[in-house]
């Protein structure tokens, strides 16, 4: 029978950046906090992520006994400036779909398991980081996030993956607290532009940006679309201000080739202007929390990034896809995004289109006029 060691040097073959143990027993607090948070959290069961049942570990796996969890480090190369602007880190190597990178070493572990005998599940809605801090990995951070406790510079660059076992290994000693020093003052809360984060590992999920890039129900408010700032899938802010990141986020690394090859194909006009064949292609295998069904949602969320960069460049791009879109959606914010750059040349568009228009797009329109006129 395979000893905890035994599993510890196979994960450190496997070049996991940690490996701890806790027992399978129900996360009740977890389960407690989800019922009575029904009002933030209530979207997770209707988009059938089933965070209770995830709870318990014998949902999972009938006969659970230990869960084994590693960490992953996703932030060991640097990624091109250009698509950390726009996409949060974590899924800039994302294999989940393509199975070409982390996906091949949990399959390996997983072998090396049921190889001794060890059954295994991995499932999606275990509490992960939760589960990561009860086997010892690592503390939370006021913005909610886990930080590791050995790897990865104690950054909270990691991936926290959770292995349900039949088999009952020793655990280790809990670290379930959050970690952050005490001079911070609150730096994560403070830069979060939407006031998602509250403080003392709280969160209003609905108001994060990251949330709202890939979840966010119809047009995006008026009052979020400028603090959501360039992000288009994804955000690190509170990351990158972390003091306990610093170090991590500053040391030099080689590029990670793998994101460089397909930068080119996540420029925003490409994402303003892709059909679903490109969608599936190009997009799809690396950010998929969005089905070929929600362009409108990718395409609104690129304009909204391209009329907060203020760039004059966009402009052409946006008329452009003004016409060739019918989606309300991705046309008020174009007109949102021309109003926001404001020129001369996404004025004239803005009244060649008030001409053509109505309804919540017209209105939308006679907005952006208004704003862009109020900056000349």
């Amino acid at each position: 029978m395979l000893t905890r060691q035994d599993i510890i040097e196979e994960a450190k073959r496997l070049k996991f950046a940690d490996i701890g143990f806790t027992t399978a027993e129900p996360f009740e607090s977890q389960r407690d906090y989800l019922l009575k948070s029904q009002e933030t959290y209530g979207w997770a069961e209707t988009v059938g992520l089933g965070l209770v049942a995830g709870t318990d570990p014998k949902n999972i796996l009938a006969g659970a006994k230990s869960i084994i969890v590693v960490l992953e480090s996703y932030f060991e190369e640097s990624f091109p400036p250009q698509l950390e602007r726009h996409f949060g880190r974590c899924y800039l190597d994302d294999d989940r779909v393509t199975k070409d990178g982390m996906a091949l070493k949990i399959k390996a572990l997983r072998n090396f398991l049921r190889d001794n005998g060890i059954d295994s599940k991995v499932p999606f809605n275990l509490p992960h980081r939760l589960s990561a801090a009860r086997a010892g990995l690592g503390t939370f951070g006021k913005n909610c996030l886990f930080y590791a406790r050995r790897a990865a510079g104690e950054s909270s660059f990691v991936f926290p993956i959770a292995l349900v076992v039949d088999c009952e290994f020793p655990a280790d000693e809990p670290t379930v607290s959050i970690g952050c020093p005490d001079w911070c003052r609150n730096a994560c809360v403070a830069a979060c532009p939407t006031r998602a984060l509250k403080g003392d590992c709280k969160i209003d999920p609905r108001r994060c940006i990251s949330f709202l890039t890939y979840y966010g129900e119809g047009l995006t408010p008026m009052e979020l679309r400028e603090p959501m700032g360039l992000c288009v899938y994804g955000c690190d802010r509170c990351q990158n201000v972390c003091p306990r990141n610093i170090n991590w986020i500053q040391r030099e690394r080689s590029q990670n080739q793998r994101v460089l090859k397909k930068a080119a194909g996540l420029e925003l006009t490409r994402l303003l202007h892709m059909d679903k064949p490109y969608f599936l292609q190009k997009v799809w295998p690396h950010m998929f929390y969005m089905s070929a069904d929600d362009l409108w949602r990718w395409k609104m969320n690129a304009a909204r990034a391209m009329g907060n960069s203020r760039h004059p460049d966009y402009v052409g791009e946006l008329i452009r896809a003004f016409t060739e879109n019918s989606d309300e959606r991705v046309r008020c914010m174009i007109a949102w995004a021309l109003g926001r750059i404001g020129n001369q040349e996404a004025i004239s568009g803005l009244k060649r289109f008030d001409a053509m228009t109505d309804g919540i797009v017209r209105d939308e329109i006679k907005q952006a006029l208004a704003s862009a006129g109020a900056k000349r």
